[in-house]
């Protein structure tokens, strides 16, 4: 009986056994080449992780400022609202003085013409004063030229019927004066207007 080939022929020995020292050496090889790809997953797993900790860093960051955003805007919602509220607040503190002097001077009695006529003056004064403190600003425009957005015409007079002589379409007289709170009409003067 005659044995396989492949192990008597020295050439097919050789060759067998090149195969194998070549096998050998592609899985030693191949270990080599396995320990940088293990490397390299590392990298990137450790790339990933600090990334996501860098997105739950600015994730957080975001949080804090969105929050800090919305405490602004509702504290500055309630200051509007305190600012509405509370805006007369000293405008009507310079009025009181004006009731004052009013309930006193109705408090007294048997007052003579010209005390009371000091008392309203006084009071008058009083009013002026809490009207500069609150830009609220008088309208009397006798002789100006007339101004439909200030002024309200309520009749309509020949000019050369005056004296002095008015220009056409100037105020004649002031019927009632008007107001102005910081350069914004309050109340219109009423007024008469040359023809």
């Amino acid at each position: 009986m005659s044995e396989p080939t492949g192990n008597n022929n020295p050439e097919e020995q050789a060759q067998a056994r090149a195969e194998q020292d070549a096998a050998a050496k592609g899985e030693q090889a191949a270990q080599p080449a396995s320990e940088p790809v293990q490397d390299e997953l590392s990298i990137l797993r450790a790339s990933l992780e600090h990334a996501h900790q860098e997105v739950e860093k600015s994730k957080e960051v975001y949080l804090r400022l969105a929050a800090d955003m919305e405490n602004l805007r509702r504290r500055t919602q309630e200051e509007v609202l305190k600012a509405h509220k509370f805006a007369i607040e000293s405008f009507a503190e310079s009025l009181l003085p004006v009731r004052d002097s009013l309930e006193s001077a109705l408090a007294l009695e048997n007052q003579t013409l010209e005390a009371l006529r000091e008392g309203v003056s006084a009071t008058l004064r009083i009013l002026e004063s809490s009207f500069e403190k609150g830009k609220v600003v008088v309208l009397n425009p006798v002789g100006e030229k007339f101004d439909p957005n200030a002024h309200q015409a309520v009749s309509m007079v020949p000019g050369d019927s005056v004296d002095p002589p008015v220009p056409s379409n100037h105020v004649v007289a002031v019927l009632q004066k008007g107001y102005l709170i910081n350069e914004r009409v309050l109340r219109p003067a009423l007024v008469a207007v040359a023809q």
